[in-house]
């Protein structure tokens, strides 16, 4: 996420923040550093001239030049500027009471990810105790309907579908929307998500058809999703939904496969127009709300824990912690245990995201020094042992380690190395849990 920005951005900070003393030359040689890395993310160019001009001048100020650490007051200087950049505070959205319908129109280019998107943003509002409805007004796309339909029962929201008879026209969208905002109403959903449909290109046909989907449906949020990964191309885009339709806010998809983040940093400051949440991959449950400050300390290594750790509450039930404290100190911790927590893990996000929220840790480890890989084969390890076997690994002898590495496509060799590594992980735990100085202690 952002590695590439980072990365820069991360190592100018660093030489600077070391100085005991700063001069306004140093202050000139590192904002031109910062200036070379902006553009090399494909951050606007108007949007950098800004956050150069601004910078300077309050970096050059008396404050920071006979500051008892200058350059640890340089490095705030630069966190607030691109925090501005970011939209300053994070945007919610404005949703009404849970006795009134409150409708949001999704909209964008073709391939941008509306469908998952709304389906993301649908079990987001059911986990916040909303009765969300999904509509499916995307008819020129063939497979849109009933992709959403198949998302909608992944993640237990229904779904309002009319197939059209024949080709489908913009009149035929705006009475599903208008069936839909109905069928909401009539089954006392207090959310409508309605899905619309998009083009390779912005064009009058697709903005003619949301305009009247918009004026049937009239939204509450009128939300622009878009691909993270086309750079400054999504401030054009936006700008063209904004003047045809008012957007209320943005969602950028593809925000983990995103290196450069010249979208994130050029959007808000050209458009006007808020990010309020961000895709994070490819599940039902990776889409994060955007906290500025968050993505500002992420792109200068600092780091961000406090979305971490929010992450683990949502994964982590405190009783379980407790039992598997118990467990760790009796010795009583077993493969399924092991299998549970691998689950739990994933829950959580890639191993690399959770790694750049830890300060420091943003762009010291590649991919290639992450055994993902390991974790897989672990998995599929235990998955392949019985019930009996994973709660007592000792009955585990050599013509049952031939049938689970024939089970999980693994070598004898490969399930050795598990049971090894599960033992002496449980001596570790057994030691670390009777540790007086440790014990009661938990990471979250």
């Amino acid at each position: 996420m952002l590695e590439k920005v980072t990365n820069s951005l991360s190592s100018i900070i660093k030489t600077i923040s070391g100085k005991s003393t700063i001069t306004e030359k140093n202050i000139e040689e590192a904002v031109e550093q910062i200036k070379l890395a902006l553009l090399d993310a494909d951050v606007n160019l108007r949007v950098v001239r800004r956050f150069v001009n601004a910078t300077i001048e309050e970096a050059k100020g008396e404050a920071v030049l006979t500051s008892v650490n200058p350059g640890q007051q340089f490095t705030k200087i630069v966190h607030d500027r691109i925090v501005a950049l970011l939209g300053d505070t994070k945007q919610d959205l404005h949703l009404k009471g849970p006795d009134t319908l409150s409708v949001i129109l999704f909209l964008g280019l073709q391939g941008s990810g509306k469908t998952t998107s709304a389906a993301k943003l649908a079990l987001k509002l059911k986990n916040q105790g909303r009765n969300p409805l999904l509509a499916a007004c995307d008819l020129v796309r063939p497979a849109a309907i009933d992709q959403l339909m198949v998302l909608g029962e992944k993640i237990g929201v229904p779904v309002f579908a009319e197939r059209p008879k024949g080709v489908a026209s913009a009149g035929d969208a705006v009475e599903v929307a208008r069936h839909a905002l109905a069928a909401a109403k009539k089954g006392a959903h207090d959310v409508l998500i309605v899905d619309t449909a998009g083009r390779l290109q912005v064009d009058e046909a697709m903005m003619a058809e949301i305009t009247a989907v918009k004026k049937i449906v009239d939204p509450v949020e009128t939300i622009l999703v878009a691909d993270a990964m086309t750079g400054q191309g999504v401030v054009d885009v936006a700008k063209a939904f904004d003047d045809a339709l008012s957007l209320s806010g943005v969602i950028l998809t593809k925000f983990d496969s995103d290196a450069r983040g010249g979208a994130a940093l050029s959007l808000k400051s050209i458009t006007g127009k808020p990010i309020l949440f961000v895709g994070t991959g490819e599940k039902p449950e990776d889409l994060e709300p955007f906290h500025p400050e968050r993505i500002a300390g992420r792109i200068l290594g600092m780091g961000d824990i406090v979305t971490l750790v929010e992450k683990a509450q949502q994964t982590i039930d405190t009783q379980e912690a407790e039992k598997l404290q118990k467990k760790m100190a009796n010795e009583t911790f077993t493969l399924q245990d092991m299998l549970d927590q691998i689950e739990r893990m994933s829950k959580m996000g890639s191993l690399q995201s959770m790694l750049e929220m830890i300060p420091g840790m943003a762009g010291q480890l590649q991919n290639s020094d992450i055994d993902i890989s390991a974790l897989k084969v672990q998995k599929a390890i235990i998955q392949s042992m019985t019930l009996k076997e994973r709660s007592n690994h000792l009955i585990i002898g050599p013509s049952r380690r031939k049938r689970i590495a024939r089970g999980s496509g693994t070598s004898v060799g490969e399930v050795n190395k598990l049971i090894k590594q599960f033992e002496k992980m449980r001596q570790t735990m057994r030691k670390f849990s009777k540790n007086k100085g440790l014990a009661g202690k938990q990471l979250f």
